[in-house]
């Protein structure tokens, strides 16, 4: 049936117009006809695997760069599922139109090269470089990351540890806020609306004077599922303010806040009624960055103090037929702390970082009686960790860089830990080079893996992982083709499972995970307007885990023009565990090929139509299991910036 139903969509797809492509990387150059997908110059700058800009040629990790157009193409409100088509190696889970949710039933699970819990836990994700998780539960709420606050992501295919700590074992998802660096007033109104009465509407404003810049948005998305019981509806807000006081000196500010309800209709073979989940989420951040790239020793850096928590009201609502609960799951969860880090260039081709964090997390929970208000604690619980690390690249001939850096950090629960990194770049000419590189990630157990609920065990000790890979990049037909490859072994130990002992359940540290595989990308600019773009990963798992597919294709096609833009894409997905065998179960693998379209008509200056298409073949498909997907839905509205 997988194959059948690949081989029917790609017959379809190449009668097709040919559109946009979507590309694992994307420059950061300002909009153009034909600036969309284009392929990336190869010493394209990225901050995330460095803390400030560095030529991602001479770094020894991976790391996939998604810029704003490819972010709005499709007109997806929140960021991770063009990630998950985009991004080699990296798979989030979905239950439906809109909505991740959290808690039992929840999905945007994180998956990079296997790796990723459940709750996530293992893959981190920043705003600006800065943690965003749940202070009580370890892991990102994943209807937090609106499309309308990213200038671009950047994706750390790997362990990112030695740079940001517990988390970032698996990998890295930093949202880059907007930044205006030349004065200008742009706004951006956008609507659309189409199947199961979803509906997703939003307006931002992006403004620089001199010294003075600002960003502002509001969006509003809702839907009433493709099931009962499966409404969502959320607002989101932003707001970033900076100030230049010279050329070497900026002070910045930004904020969001979220809320969302949703409810959890349960598996199709155990259905919930009633269930309703309320949950308000906020962030804020200061900080004063300095650069002197003319002095005698040129410099950067930034100190950042930052707060993020939530407010969670959970219904876990009933059976058919079943009592209805009586009371509801509250808490209220904070992470806080700084960050501060400095970079210095000693000499020519040196780049050494020295920094420095700090973070308090925490919180309280509890559950409250319906009837009467009555509350009875859970846990009110707070732990702090402190770490530094200083990463030392150099440039050593003009054909080979290398980087080694280390993590020094204490948790005032889990105790002292290290994270070490080495790479070397080798630049086989302007057009090609390989990379190898070796780092180790790890994680701190959770509160709730410590001390909530059954299972909790309080003396488990940190997840480890050892991350070794290698790469090779080379640009082809004048630099219009850009081709990709990478294998990889990852290797973790003291992975935290729940295991019956003594009679019940219990958080242990426990077996280990191989994980071995390759991805490959090719993104080919045919002429102007025209792209083609593929991305293909393989991942083998000694021991498998839920939501990280053996295969994940995706083959897009595009065409932009001054009057109208069409795409097309095919992601194919098979060896997706979405159950693990069991004594009395077998496991059970899905298999799945999604092809969606989109299409732009402009009317009016840079007002556009615009309609897109998802699961055109109406594909029956889980990734949660018991959590049908919707078959085929149509989406259309408008987008106009001025």
């Amino acid at each position: 049936m997988f194959l059948k139903a690949s081989s029917a969509a790609i017959i379809s797809l190449a009668s097709m117009v040919p559109s946009v492509v979507l590309a694992d990387s994307h420059d950061n150059s300002p909009p153009s006809t034909d600036s969309i997908n284009q392929v990336s110059v190869i010493d394209e700058i990225v901050v995330t695997g460095t803390r400030s800009g560095a030529n991602s040629r001479l770094l020894p990790m991976t790391v996939s760069v998604v810029n704003e157009d490819r972010l709005t193409e499709r007109g997806e409100p929140n960021i991770l599922p063009t990630l998950t088509q985009d991004v080699p190696g990296m798979f989030v889970t979905q239950r439906g139109v809109l909505g991740y949710s959290v808690s039992t039933g929840g999905s945007g699970g994180i998956k990079m090269r296997g790796i990723g819990g459940s709750p996530n836990t293992d893959v981190l994700v920043l705003i600006d470089g800065l943690p965003q998780y749940a202070g009580l539960y370890g892991h990102p709420v994943a209807d937090n990351y609106q499309t309308m606050l990213a200038e671009r992501v950047e994706v750390v295919r790997g362990p990112a540890s030695m740079y940001y700590g517990s988390n970032a074992m698996g990998g890295v998802v930093n949202i880059i806020t907007h930044q205006l660096e030349k004065d200008t007033v742009i706004t951006n109104v956008h609507a659309q609306g189409g199947s199961y009465k979803t509906f997703d509407a939003g307006v931002s404003n992006q403004f620089r004077k001199r010294k003075f810049s600002s960003a502002a948005g509001y969006n509003y998305c809702r839907t009433d599922g493709h099931r009962p019981n499966m409404e969502f509806q959320e607002h989101n807000g932003f707001l970033r303010l900076g100030y230049d006081f010279s050329e070497h000196w900026r002070l910045g500010g930004s904020g969001n806040i979220a809320y969302f309800s949703t409810h959890n209709p349960g598996t199709v073979s155990a259905p919930i009624e009633e269930s309703q989940f309320d949950i308000l989420r906020g962030m804020a951040a200061v900080s004063l960055e300095n650069k002197y790239s003319q002095s005698r020793f040129p410099t950067s850096g930034a100190v950042r103090f930052y707060y993020n928590g939530g407010k969670h009201e959970i219904n876990d609502g009933h059976a058919h037929g079943a009592p209805a609960p009586t009371q509801v799951y509250n808490h209220t969860d904070l992470m806080t702390g700084m960050s501060a880090y400095q970079v210095l260039k000693f000499f020519k081709g040196n780049r050494t970082t020295f920094g420095f964090d700090y973070q308090y997390f925490g919180g309280h929970a509890w559950n409250s009686l319906i009837a009467n208000g009555n509350e009875t604690d859970i846990i009110d619980k707070k732990q702090s960790e402190v770490a530094g690390y200083v990463d030392f690249h150099q440039q050593i001939v003009s054909w080979l860089a290398l980087d080694a850096g280390i993590r020094l950090g204490n948790h005032s629960e889990a105790g002292f830990n290290y994270a070490p990194q080495g790479g070397l770049s080798f630049i086989l000419s302007r057009d090609a080079q390989i990379k190898a590189l070796v780092s180790r990630g790890y994680r701190n157990p959770t509160i709730r893996e410590l001390y909530m609920y059954k299972p909790a065990n309080k003396e488990l000790n940190p997840v480890s992982l050892w991350n070794y890979e290698l790469s090779y990049r080379q640009y082809l037909i004048q630099r219009r083709m850009r081709l990709g490859l990478n294998v990889f072994y990852l290797h973790s130990d003291d992975n935290i499972e729940t295991q019956m002992v003594n009679g019940r359940p219990l958080n242990v540290n426990t077996g280990e995970l191989k994980n071995t595989g390759f991805e490959a990308e090719v993104n080919y600019r045919i002429w102007r307007g025209l792209h083609v773009g593929t991305n293909y990963s393989f991942l083998h798992m000694e021991n498998p885990t839920l939501a990280a597919p053996e295969h994940k294709f995706n083959l897009s096609v595009g065409y932009h023009h001054d009057r109208f833009r069409v795409g097309s894409s095919l992601q194919c997905i098979s060896g997706l565990y979405t159950a693990l065998a069991t004594k009395e179960t077998p496991a059970v693998k899905e298999g799945f090929v999604l092809w969606n379209a989109n299409a732009s008509v402009r009317v009016w200056r840079e007002l556009w139509t615009n309609v897109k298409v998802d699961n055109l073949l109406g594909q029956e498909y889980e990734i949660n299991a018991g959590f049908p997907m919707p078959k085929t839905t149509v989406m259309a509205g408008f987008n106009w910036t001025f």
